[in-house]
């Protein structure tokens, strides 16, 4: 009862400031291994029902931006908005040429509250500073007065969406919505209307015959490359922003992603570092886990590091984190943990390189996505990433080296390396099927019968 009465009235803070207060509360939303659940359930509304801005308001602003009324440029227009967000809400409408389209629409004060809410916070967290001298938050106030005024442009927002559609054109299941840049300006964006359900609704997947795992699966394909392979991040994939849907006429199931202007990108040193220490950390190497976290600035407090990137017990990340499930009783310690070592947490992330903050929210709101799909530390998720860092550090030495036997020896190392993966997912795929079971039972039966 008290962690939900306390839920309800940061819902009713953030709805009442909105804007940056909104985000805020839309990351704690998808903390499902980590927050009490009745945190989690109150706040998930602010991923898609954030509130909304008035008529007057949407067509003041179509108004200002592209000069002319509603009812000229399209031939429908929904009142309702389809999802309202932090900054920005998206309506459903028809041009006059008869296309279906999502028109977003910036909160028409929002450029200006961003900027208080900045300051507001800045003054708060300086005030924490002086009473908890142990607690360190500027980082938050630095990262908002970077990554907000790009969030606020939606021009640069088209621009992530077309990038990220090109670079990543050869994963089929993957659609990003086409951008019209004749009717498209800072506050107004005018893309290919696609709809879905949401990305951690099992129960939508389940009516319309879309496979839970498939799309787990496909999910952590896509950020693997993004992250070990192209550096190029897309840093807001709460369930508002990624939807699922089966295409009638393929039977194929497509992951839609929506919502670019948030994007990191990462330098090629640190990108390397990262891809090492996972690669450590799926093989629970401690000495290269202990080498790589120092390396992103960990210091000493690595073990801490290793368990944040994981979201696993310090005791998992040693037996392997590929080789046990999550258990209930991790994910009470988890929780009890984080609580009791949030000093320790607060002065890694003040150490940690700034690239690494929007991937540790990424990676927990991806994983909030697996917890409501039940899909968390699948051994595929594991197999993909390595096979992307694998992809990724072999194409780095490549560029690096000058002689072309250095060249080939890396390329067929490469190719052994994801030839071994490619072995140990058939394993698996024969160990858990019917097939592999006969194939075992007949082993068994000839071992014996010799």
């Amino acid at each position: 009862q008290v962690h939900l009465r306390s839920a309800e009235r940061l819902r009713e803070l953030c709805c009442a400031n909105r804007g940056t207060f909104i985000k805020v509360g839309q990351h704690l939303g998808a903390l499902d291994y980590l927050l009490p659940e009745e945190y989690t359930r109150t706040l998930k509304v602010l991923h898609s029902q954030a509130p909304q801005s008035t008529r007057r308001e949407i067509e003041q602003v179509i108004r200002e931006d592209l000069g002319k009324e509603i009812k000229e440029l399209f031939m429908s227009f929904e009142d309702t908005p389809l999802g309202a967000a932090s900054l920005a809400q998206v309506h459903k409408a028809v041009l006059q040429d008869g296309r279906t389209v999502a028109v977003k629409i910036q909160h028409p004060k929002v450029q200006a509250q961003s900027s208080k809410d900045i300051l507001l916070m800045e003054v708060l967290l300086l005030v924490v500073k002086q009473i908890f001298p142990d607690f360190e938050f500027m980082w938050l106030v630095e990262e908002a007065k970077k990554n907000l005024p790009l969030e606020l442009d939606f021009l640069n927002e088209g621009r992530n969406a077309e990038k990220v559609a090109h670079m990543l054109k050869n994963f089929d299941f993957l659609k990003v919505p086409r951008i019209y840049w004749e009717l498209s300006t800072k506050r107004v964006l005018l893309m290919e209307f696609m709809e879905g359900g949401q990305v951690n609704d099992r129960a939508y997947m389940e009516r319309n015959g879309i496979n839970v795992n498939e799309i787990s699966r496909n999910l952590g394909k896509l950020y693997s490359e993004m992250i070990f392979v192209n550096g190029f991040v897309h840093c807001d994939p709460h369930p508002g922003n990624v939807l699922v849907k089966k295409c009638p006429a393929s039977g194929k199931a497509h992951i839609i992603l929506l919502d670019h202007g948030l994007y990191q990108v990462l330098s090629e040193s640190f990108r390397m570092d990262y891809c090492r220490l996972w690669q450590a950390l799926i093989k629970a190497d401690m000495k290269r886990v202990q080498k790589y976290s120092r390396r992103l600035g960990a210091g000493n407090l690595y073990p801490l590091f290793a368990c944040m990137l994981t979201a696993r017990s310090w005791e998992s990340v040693n037996r392997g984190i590929d080789r046990s499930p999550v258990s209930a009783s991790e994910d009470v310690e988890i929780r009890s943990n984080a609580a009791a070592y949030l000093p320790q947490i607060t002065q890694l992330l003040n150490n940690v390189p700034r690239q690494m903050l929007l991937l540790l929210k990424t990676n927990d709101l991806l994983r909030g996505i697996e917890s409501a799909l039940h899909t968390r530390a699948s051994a595929s998720s594991f197999l993909n990433m390595s096979r992307c860092c694998i992809r990724a550090v072999s194409t780095y030495q490549r560029s690096k080296s000058h002689s072309l036997y250095r060249r080939a020896q890396i390329s067929l190392t490469e190719a052994l390396s994801l030839w071994q993966i490619n072995l140990y997912e058939l394993f698996l795929w024969l160990k858990g099927s019917q097939l592999g079971n006969w194939v075992i039972a007949l082993l068994s039966r000839m071992h014996h019968s010799t």
